[in-house]
């Protein structure tokens, strides 16, 4: 049961029987409490992958996230448990730059990250922040601690310089680097636009073909192809402040504790309307 992030009142059905599933992608920055879970998916004949974030941001800008060192061990043995690097994407996005999180931070860090995944992942996505309405607050509440934030990244004077090094980085390590939704155009600098719902990745690892048309829920920088994605905005714990998914951290967590998992809805309870049921319009929601 998934409601209209636009319009609370609004549910919609999604089936989740093996039938009417093409695959599932998940997005996690923490996909370890679902890894207990998969082996019954893999029985049920579920396909899937994951985009799985990790950063290194300060805790100004990634406030409760996973230490790097532990995502990094849940990745790895993730894509061991899979047995195919294919199936787990690293996402480094989106990109701060800052005082605090400048060029050769970033460089740095994607560089020993993406060290530590060699052998372990086949495809990396970025992406450059994007300063949505909903988190201006939070974004001007770092600014007045002192910290400097570059308003216009793609003229930052070493921004060339950051995305080529970082397409570098990872064609050493064994990664296809793409972008994601990003409306700065990349290609120059050898980084093409990508699709997180892939239908030409999906073609490559399971042997599927599914649709080719975009997601017109989607953004125009969207590429994903359609789909229909179940999760909660202002659910997450993690407090990330770039975070275009959490209005409210408090919010946020109030809905974490509404959770029951007897429900068929992610927060709260909602009743199932009547079957064959699923009029709301393709409203994308992502939980990161």
């Amino acid at each position: 049961m998934v409601t209209n992030p636009f319009n609370r009142a609004q549910v919609s059905r999604i089936s989740l029987r093996p039938e009417d599933v093409d695959a599932i992608v998940f997005w996690s920055r923490n996909p370890r409490p679902l890894m207990t879970f998969l082996p019954e998916l893999d029985e049920r004949g579920f396909k899937y992958y994951f985009q799985f974030t990790i950063m290194n941001n300060p805790r100004i800008l990634d406030t409760n996230g996973p230490s790097i060192d532990s995502s990094v061990r849940t990745f790895q043995k993730l894509s061991a448990q899979l047995g195919d690097s294919h199936r787990v994407i690293w996402r480094y996005d989106p990109i701060v730059l800052s005082s605090v999180t400048p060029v050769d931070f970033h460089l740095e860090t994607y560089k020993s990250i993406a060290e530590r995944l060699r052998g372990y992942s086949t495809r990396s996505v970025i992406s450059i922040v994007d300063e949505y309405s909903k988190i201006k607050k939070r974004m001007r509440e770092i600014t007045n601690s002192g910290i400097q934030l570059a308003s216009e990244p793609e003229k930052h004077p070493n921004f060339e310089a950051l995305i080529r090094g970082i397409k570098e980085i990872a064609t050493e390590n064994g990664l296809a680097v793409q972008s994601c939704a990003e409306e700065i155009d990349l290609r120059p600098f050898g980084v093409p636009p990508g699709k997180c719902v892939d239908n030409d990745y999906l073609r490559q690892i399971f042997g599927l073909e599914v649709t080719a048309k975009k997601d017109k829920g989607q953004r125009d920088a969207c590429g994903c192809v359609q789909s229909r994605d179940i999760g909660m905005y202002d659910s997450c714990l993690f407090g990330c402040a770039y975070c275009y998914a959490t209005t409210s951290f408090d919010t946020a967590r109030s809905n974490y504790e509404a959770h029951d998992p007897e429900s068929p809805s992610l927060i709260g309870y909602h009743d199932v309307p009547p079957s064959g049921d699923d009029s709301a319009p393709d409203q994308q929601l992502k939980l990161f």
